[in-house]
């Protein structure tokens, strides 16, 4: 059943194996044929119901065979290990898409969950950097792409948007891994993104 009694505000990262600027985001087909990529949510300030989510992490692994709006995403989903026994179960509610909103969006393109795990999480942002950890599995740091007078490259209004209403800069990555239920990626110098996200229940 669906509520509207929680809110979560962060920063998300997404990174994957297209090349350039990731096709999708326009709602087009990924460079590669298919897209195998991560995308993280770090909550900066959060609430389920009487639950804080305060500093929690969240990663989805997927894997799309065309375009990610077409979707039959297969996904494996990362909770934090840090939070409590609630603080996951209200995470996997939320980011499973039962309790609404624009996770619940997202969720609607998944054909196949594989797995659900609880590890550690490390996502850190400074200046036109982000890095990620996720146990011993996944791991990513992306740099800002450098536009005009040294600041970075934002794309405004992408009508597949992992963060409606927010700029994303855009962005590519050092280094891109996971090695877990099929889904294998050790690359770099592929598209990234990141941005602020707001999220609500409906």
């Amino acid at each position: 059943m669906n509520t509207n009694n929680w809110k979560l505000n962060g920063h998300y990262l997404e990174s994957c194996t297209c090349k350039e600027v990731c096709p999708c985001l326009h709602l087009g087909n990924p460079t590669e044929g298919d897209c195998t990529g991560l995308v993280a949510w770090h909550i900066d300030k959060g609430v389920y119901e009487d639950t804080s989510l305060d500093g929690l992490n969240v990663v989805v692994a997927l894997q799309t065979p065309g375009a990610m709006a077409d979707g039959n995403w297969k996904v494996v989903l990362y909770l934090d290990e840090a939070g409590s026994e609630p603080q996951r179960e209200a995470l996997a509610k939320i980011f499973g898409g039962e309790a609404g909103g624009h996770p619940a969006v997202l969720t609607s393109f998944i054909s196949e969950v594989l797995g659900v795990e609880h590890v550690p999480i490390h996502y850190e942002t400074t200046e036109g950097e982000v890095r990620l950890s996720v146990g011993k599995t996944a791991s990513a740091v992306v740099h800002a792409n450098e536009g005009q007078e040294g600041k970075p490259v934002t794309l405004h209004n992408h009508p597949f948007a992992v963060a409606p209403g927010f700029p994303a800069t855009l962005a590519t990555s050092e280094s891109l891994r996971h090695q877990a239920y099929g889904l294998e990626l050790d690359t770099a110098r592929r598209s990234a993104a990141y941005s602020e996200f707001s999220y609500t229940g409906p």
